[in-house]
């Protein structure tokens, strides 16, 4: 079973600044779907790494104007998809960082990567930790919970308090 995180944890995310006041809610993920979540299920997407999230953020394409934060998760229990041992140890292959999941999605079909989804959220797992594709090297996590009952505390770091509260800064 997989460890929980140390405390602490920092991540990093890259999104779309008009966004920038609602940075915990998972909800570009929902409207969208992803590589770990479908359609309607908040995702917390970010990286262990400033350039693996700047990386995911533009997938290699036009440098896009981004909000660059960084966040502390705690008491996450995530699936280590990066360890040799843990994929083992879970049945998996390296074949599942290469599912195409968005022209599965496409296809009207469900991503191998949303079946495994739930079998972690029923194992109890709160996301997992995975190789980023736009940053060989780098890891990503998927987040399913946070902040709410028992679930993992993930904080955007503002010490300054400098993130807007609304979206009135973009009207």
């Amino acid at each position: 079973m997989p460890e929980l995180q140390p405390p602490g944890l920092t991540l990093w995310r890259a999104f779309v600044p008009r966004w920038s006041y609602l940075p915990l809610s998972g909800e570009g993920a929902a409207r969208f779907g992803g590589r770990w979540n479908p359609v309607g299920a908040p995702t917390i997407y970010a990286a262990r790494e400033l350039s693996t999230a700047w990386a995911e953020y533009n997938q290699g394409f036009v440098q896009h104007p981004a909000l660059i934060a960084r966040f502390e998760l705690t008491g996450a229990k995530l699936a280590d998809l990066t360890d040799p041992a843990e994929m083992a140890r879970l049945g998996l292959s390296a074949d599942i960082h290469r599912c195409e999941w968005h022209a599965i999605m496409d296809a009207g079909a469900v991503p191998e990567t949303h079946v495994l989804r739930e079998r972690f959220l029923d194992e109890g797992m709160d996301g997992v930790i995975y190789p980023s594709f736009m940053s060989p090297g780098g890891t990503c996590v998927a987040l399913w919970r946070w902040n709410t009952g028992v679930a993992p505390r993930l904080e955007i770091i503002d010490p300054e308090g400098r993130l807007p509260k609304s979206p009135a800064s973009w009207i």
